[in-house]
C-alpha cells in the first residue's frame, strides 16, 4: 500500500522530534528549542529549528529543507555532521543585529526519500 504525504509526514516529524504541519502540499516539522534563552532587543525570543519536505515524485524522493538555529559553539559540529550524512550546506548565516546569546543558521537541502532525510538529520542533530 502506497502511503500519502501527510501519513509520510507524521512519520517525517516523529522520527526528527518535532511538531508536524501539513498544508498545501508541503510537510514542515518544527523544534523548539526552549534551552536556549535569547533576546533580541531585549525582548524575549522563541528559538525554532523547522525541517520540511515537499514535491515528492514516483520513486519516492521529495526536495527535503532545513534551517537550523545553533549557538556559535554547535555550528562546526553540525556542520561536520550532516556532511558526513551527504546532505548540503547552503548557508551558514546570522538574522539579527541584536540578539544575544547570537545565533547562526544554518540551512540544509537534499533530494532523497523524506523518510531518509529525516533519518539522517536526526543523527547529524545527535552529535
Amino acid at each position: 500500500m502506497e502511503m500519502n504525504d501527510e501519513s509520510i509526514c507524521k512519520q517525517f516529524a516523529r522520527i526528527i522530534g518535532g511538531q508536524e504541519g501539513f498544508a498545501g502540499g508541503k510537510c514542515v516539522a518544527t523544534i523548539n528549542r526552549d534551552e536556549i534563552d535569547v533576546t533580541i532587543l531585549g525582548k524575549r525570543f522563541r528559538v525554532t529549528t523547522s525541517f520540511s519536505f515537499e514535491s515528492r515524485d514516483k520513486t519516492g524522493k521529495a526536495l527535503c529543507l532545513g534551517r537550523i538555529a545553533l549557538l556559535q559553539k554547535e555550528v562546526s559540529r553540525f556542520v561536520a555532521a550532516i556532511l558526513d550524512q551527504g546532505i548540503k550546506v547552503s548557508s551558514v548565516h546570522n538574522e539579527w543585529l541584536f540578539d544575544k546569546p547570537n545565533l547562526i543558521y544554518v540551512n540544509i537541502e537534499d533530494v532523497d526519500d523524506p523518510l531518509v532525510f529525516a533519518r539522517k538529520v536526526r543523527r547529524a542533530l545527535r552529535n
